[in-house]
């Protein structure tokens, strides 16, 4: 599902798909993305809807490449 596509899903759709790309992405597992994308969604909770899935996302790939490095 592209990511522009993402603001017609619920917030916590939008999280699960993120953690599914982010995880194949990285090759990390799934429960060391999950708490990252989680915070991210958060701390962007203020941002406008349609925007917040691909914020966090971006967001959440940010950090967790930060962190491999």
């Amino acid at each position: 599902m592209p990511l522009a596509a993402l603001h017609t899903v619920g917030p916590d759709l939008a999280v699960d798909l993120a953690v599914d790309r982010l995880a194949e992405e990285l090759g990390q597992w799934p429960q060391v993305v999950r708490p990252v994308v989680q915070e991210c969604r958060q701390q962007l909770s203020g941002a406008p809807a349609g925007a917040l899935p691909e914020l966090v996302e971006r967001l959440a790939r940010h950090r967790l490449r930060a962190s491999v490095d």
